[in-house]
């Protein structure tokens, strides 16, 4: 039953115009390479030299007018870097995701994380291509840079590729 209401959802969406439409919702999931900083609503899993890091998280959002969506994300993950272990890392994003001619995805967010009493904040702003393989289903290949905002993201500025899925409805 749940499978033919998700069906039933992309065909709905993609028989009422473009999958960037005022109201339309978008789920996604993210990618960083296994790299980038711990605020981060994607998934990621590294394993070097016996150290192990990962995450998982989503982004959703609703499109308030055509080509313009509101968004939120949320992650949790832990890491083991050079012994240090950080176990809970709860990881927040809301902003906003423009779609240039429907297909060239452009966000600016506010993102951080909190564990153990230190929550650093970055300004994030990320840009790519929507490759859409149907019409409510897209691969998006982008590039991102997140800017330090407080003494807990000191000098935590990043720069990072990821690999966006995302699905309209």
């Amino acid at each position: 039953m749940a499978v033919a209401a998700l069906g039933f959802a992309f065909n709905a969406n993609a028989q009422d115009g473009s999958a960037t439409s005022k109201g339309s919702i978008l789920v996604e999931a993210n990618t960083n390479f296994g790299t980038g900083h711990a605020a981060n609503t994607g998934f990621t899993f590294a394993s070097r030299d016996g150290f192990t890091e990962w995450n998982i998280g989503a982004e959703g959002g609703y499109f308030i007018q055509d080509d313009l969506a509101i968004k939120v994300g949320l992650g949790y993950g832990d890491t083991d870097i050079d012994g240090v272990e950080t176990n809970g890392i709860f990881s927040y994003k809301a902003g906003a995701k423009y779609y240039i001619n429907s297909m060239i995805p452009v966000q600016l967010d506010l993102n951080g994380f909190s564990t153990d009493g230190f929550s650093p904040m970055f300004v994030g702003l990320q840009g790519g291509y929507a490759w859409f393989l149907a019409d409510n289903i897209a691969i998006e290949p982008g590039v991102r840079y997140d800017l330090d905002l407080n003494d807990d993201a000191e000098g935590g500025d990043t720069f990072s590729l990821n690999i966006g899925f995302s699905l309209f409805f």
